[in-house]
């Protein structure tokens, strides 16, 4: 963990406004695929060393493992992408949450640290009028990093919607 100040109010603002902006029209296997290819161009364009995993429901409809990257990254995805699953929303938001709290997600949410980590880089997939139907993760980079990332990947995902007359 960093030793930055803790977040404010404003952090949550600004994650919480990320989340609702980021609702697609629609998710299917073909937008799994163009948010992984996204995001895997992404990375090698900044030759960052990360996994990238893409999800609906339990099904993973998009991996890559870029160079640099390792198991232990698969295994940071798993745990940010469960943050998700039970939480409905952003792995950096629900950490930055509890900061905002004064405490940490591993002192006070009461779960199995080997198995969740609310560290930024994944993030749901929500569909309007739908809500929540998977999550897009990174691992590799710092957390703030990995999220951004995510988020870059998802608004060039929209964009690629509004080209295609979605």
């Amino acid at each position: 963990m960093s030793t930055s100040p803790a977040p404010s109010a404003d952090a949550l603002e600004e994650l919480a406004a990320q989340e609702a902006r980021l609702v697609l029209p629609r998710f299917t296997y073909e937008d799994a695929w163009t948010l992984g290819t996204v995001l895997a161009e992404l990375a090698r364009e900044r030759r960052a060393p990360v996994a990238i995993d893409v999800r609906r429901g339990a099904q993973q409809l998009f991996h890559c493992a870029l160079p640099g990257s390792s198991a232990d990254n698969d295994a940071w995805i798993d745990r940010k992408r469960r943050v998700v699953e039970r939480y409905g929303v952003s792995s950096l938001l629900v950490g930055t949450r509890f900061r905002v709290k004064g405490t940490t997600f591993e002192e006070s949410s009461r779960l199995d640290p080997d198995r969740f980590a609310a560290h930024g880089g994944s993030f749901p997939i929500a569909v309007a009028g739908v809500g929540v139907v998977g999550a897009v993760t990174v691992s590799g980079l710092p957390q703030i990093e990995d999220h951004a990332l995510v988020v870059l990947g998802l608004e060039r995902l929209l964009e690629s919607y509004g080209s295609q007359g979605a």
